[in-house]
């Protein structure tokens, strides 16, 4: 895992529809949430994805986005995001080079682990966690995201509403 307080890693991946899409551009709409899995069908990684899924509309409420990842093919992604009804999108790296670039390559190379980053608007790690086989800890990770986008929302309110000091005082 990559610590928090790193810089993010770039990548280019094509999501389940083929469009490449960036990790800058992804980070225009603010903070995001990266979900890496090891496979699209796996029992572990569709409760994932459907955890990720029933919380996504309060995540965008807060501003938040989401992506997933995942080594499987562009086909295999657009079957999940059609069987799930998935409203985020799926990137695919079947190469697995986002995933070492993310340090989530499995024991001895063979594998990739299931993690999950939070990464704001600057592009700055904020958090992460791998959840293999710890669906708990995926829980409580989308939980904390949640709350860290509610007083990030709070903030920029109260930075909204609060005058600039250096402004001179309306008369």
């Amino acid at each position: 895992m990559l610590e928090s307080g790193s810089i993010a890693p770039h990548f280019s991946l094509p999501d389940q529809d083929g469009r490449p899409r960036t990790l800058p551009e992804l980070l225009r709409y603010g903070p995001l949430l990266v979900a890496f899995f090891p496979a699209d069908f796996s029992s572990g990684c569709t409760r994932a994805a459907c955890m990720i899924r029933d919380l996504h509309e309060r995540m965008r409420e807060l501003g938040l986005s989401v992506i997933g990842i995942s080594p499987q093919g562009l086909d295999a992604h657009l079957e999940l995001h059609t069987r799930l009804d998935l409203p985020f999108d799926f990137l695919s790296d079947p190469d697995r080079t986002v995933f070492g670039l993310y340090d989530l390559d499995g024991l001895l190379g063979f594998g990739v682990h299931r993690a999950l980053y939070l990464i704001d608007s600057e592009g700055v790690i904020r958090d992460g966690v791998t959840t293999d086989l710890r669906l708990g800890q995926h829980e409580q990770f989308l939980h904390n995201a949640l709350a860290v986008a509610v007083r990030e929302q709070q903030r920029r309110r109260l930075s909204q509403e609060s005058p600039d000091p250096d402004l001179p005082a309306v008369q």
